[in-house]
């Protein structure tokens, strides 16, 4: 039954909140937070800055800062129960659906969890911006067989996260890439997962209800997900030689080359113009990043024209790899960046709530009898 509203289907292009947490530039292939280009905050700031500044909306003073790290990197650890459900999960688990699990079970074990109060959110989004890299990094060793590495509060956010995961602290070249990549997956405006776990608080559940859903959201292919099939794809790609072959076959059979196009971005993304710079000097030497190359030139050759550009993830996955970091971490590490969005949006939003409630445009009949179940 027709009714006279708009109808856009996945909402594209209705704006749903009002934010200045970040920005999008399609056209000109430009991303804000705060105001602030990405290219500002890749050179000079650190994830920590980056999540504090979104969480307070406003760039933080030094003591700001200072306190909120001390406050990371005492919040890291996960209470034992916890420890002890991720050590007993499926080994085959994805990393993912650990995360999800884990997330929706900290509540438990939050008293924050209990009080309505923006404070008390805010506490929990430090918390749960702490705990994201543990909840990962456990996980990983567990399902390999290795010893739990517990938290290092010497170290930063992102080295601590790969000397977690590997057992041995990185360079401090590794632990700035993973850094810089952190920031650039932090916010990015409207984003699907953003919009779940916004919806879920605006119905004033508690915040782990609305991160579960955004971690829910993120875990598919055509969001997170994204990043672990482009390198797939290089694995099934093979050789440099056969880039080509493989990219115009796809495009003939209107298939999505993974790692290219937005819904937003009709310019090459500036987040993966950054990541590309380190995903040379990471893997210059490599088959993937040959393959990359060549993927690139022929869809930028075939497609440019229409505003179809690399995106954050055909990059991203080539600089975790070069890290030395499993494949199906990569979507769990876009969620440690990315929890700090979350958050800052959830508690941005939650200051003016109301309930999100859009209409769906009924297409059936009306006023059709019921039929007894004899009869039919």
């Amino acid at each position: 039954m027709s009714e006279k509203y708009p109808f856009s289907k996945g909402l594209a292009g209705v704006p749903a909140a009002e934010t200045v947490l970040s920005y999008i530039d399609g056209e000109r292939g430009k991303l804000y937070y705060l105001g602030i280009p990405i290219e500002e905050w890749a050179e000079s700031s650190t994830f920590e800055e980056v999540a504090l500044a979104l969480l307070l909306r406003r760039l933080p003073k030094r003591e700001e800062l200072k306190m909120f790290n001390a406050a990371l990197r005492s919040a890291r650890e996960l209470p034992p129960e916890v420890v002890d459900f991720i050590l007993d999960m499926p080994l085959d688990s994805h990393p993912m659906t650990v995360l999800r699990s884990v997330v929706s079970l900290l509540e438990a074990y939050d008293y924050d969890a209990k009080l309505d109060d923006l404070e008390a959110k805010f506490r929990i989004s430090l918390r749960l911006i702490a705990r994201f890299p543990t909840v990962v990094a456990y996980f990983d060793r567990a399902r390999k067989g290795l010893e739990l590495v517990p938290p290092d509060p010497t170290l930063g956010h992102a080295a601590n996260f790969l000397y977690m995961l590997k057992g041995e602290r990185p360079t401090d070249y590794e632990a700035r890439v993973m850094d810089v990549a952190l920031i650039l997956h932090a916010d990015h405006g409207m984003n699907a997962s953003t919009f779940a776990s916004m919806v879920v608080a605006s119905t004033l559940s508690d915040m782990y209800s609305a991160i579960t859903a955004g971690i829910g959201a993120l875990k598919g292919p055509l969001h997170g997900g994204a990043n672990e099939r482009v390198l797939r794809m290089f694995r099934e790609i093979d050789s440099p030689e056969k880039a080509e072959e493989y990219v115009l076959a796809k495009l003939a059979r209107k298939e999505r080359v993974m790692g290219f196009g937005h819904r937003v971005y009709k310019a090459y993304d500036p987040r993966a113009r950054i990541l590309k710079r380190y995903a040379e000097e990471l893997t210059k030497r490599s088959e993937y990043y040959q393959i990359a190359l060549k993927v690139e030139e022929v869809m930028i050759r075939e497609k440019g024209q229409k505003g179809i550009f690399p995106n954050v993830d055909f990059y991203s996955g080539l600089v975790y790899n070069g890290l030395g970091i499993d494949t199906d971490l990569f979507t769990p590490i876009f969620a440690i960046a990315r929890v700090a969005g979350w958050t800052a949006h959830v508690l941005e939003y939650l200051e003016d709530n109301r309930i999100f409630r859009p209409r769906a445009v009924y297409k059936g009949e009306i006023d059709k009898r019921y039929t007894p179940i004899d009869e039919r």
